[in-house]
């Protein structure tokens, strides 16, 4: 009855389900944790942290060295919530999403890193944590390590605010494409609003660097399997690498990112 009575909880439901989604035991957690949507990307994680890989058995693929985790947490809003919810059952000290974007500025390219100042909540998952007015922003001294790591290997990078929406299929919608570039944007994603808006919630400071995938306001720009192999082949290792550095930099240092709000 006692076991029963702890689910009841939501520190026991987090901490019962990060496991149970991950298949890794909450003592094995690092401090600081990797977000991916890509399998890929913990396959070389595991190459550049010179660990064991990791098998397919959990539904989010984690694996922890040298006292940093990644976890492949899915794709799109609800997951995104999801993992940072799970995450409070281990109290991270960072949280830094790797992922990918399409462009919506006339200025990008594929292979450019944006450096989120702030993501615009247009996906929905995130009004069940705050109200639609308030924004989701990233905690500032973890964004400052990325763009350290990013500038410690020659690499320029893009700032401004990214679009996250819950729709997967809208190329082809005209006026929802005239509505991004109204919101002047540079970025349309599916998490990383959420990740933000969710990780502000649970007191787990969180950043993100955005890999510009496609240019989906264009119809040549389009992600296919083509051109999204291309990206794969040519940019993640320096991506996943990147990351690396930036949690490095933040434990060799010993900064906290913990945002001053976190304290109420």
């Amino acid at each position: 009855m006692q076991k029963y009575e702890f689910m009841m909880t939501r520190e026991g439901i987090v901490g019962n389900w990060l496991q149970r989604y991950t298949g890794m035991k909450l003592e094995d957690f690092g401090e600081h944790i990797l977000l991916t949507n890509f399998n890929h990307y913990v396959d070389l994680f595991c190459d550049q942290m010179e660990t064991k890989s990791v098998g397919f058995g959990a539904n989010m693929r984690a694996v922890t060295a040298n006292g940093i985790t990644m976890i492949n947490f899915g794709i799109g809003s609800p997951n995104a919530a999801l993992i940072m919810d799970l995450l409070s059952a281990v109290h991270p000290k960072a949280c830094l999403f790797l992922g990918k974007c399409g462009g919506i500025s006339d200025k990008t390219r594929l292979g450019d890193y944006i450096l989120p100042l702030a993501g615009i909540r247009g996906e929905g998952t995130s009004n069940d944590y705050f109200p639609p007015e308030v924004p989701a922003l990233p905690a500032f001294m973890l964004q400052r390590a990325v763009s350290t790591a990013l500038r410690d290997n020659n690499h320029d990078y893009w700032t401004g605010t990214v679009y996250t929406t819950n729709r997967r299929v809208w190329e082809h919608d005209e006026r929802f494409k005239t509505y991004l570039r109204e919101t002047r944007a540079m970025a349309v994603d599916m998490e990383t609003a959420t990740l933000f808006s969710c990780g502000f919630y649970n007191h787990i400071p969180t950043g993100a660097l955005l890999l510009v995938s496609d240019n989906p306001m264009e119809a040549d720009g389009i992600k296919t399997e083509a051109s999204d192999r291309k990206v794969t082949n040519n940019f993640s290792e320096t991506h996943v690498r990147i990351g690396i550095e930036a949690m490095q930099l933040i434990m060799d240092q010993r900064r906290t990112v913990r945002h001053l709000k976190f304290d109420w």
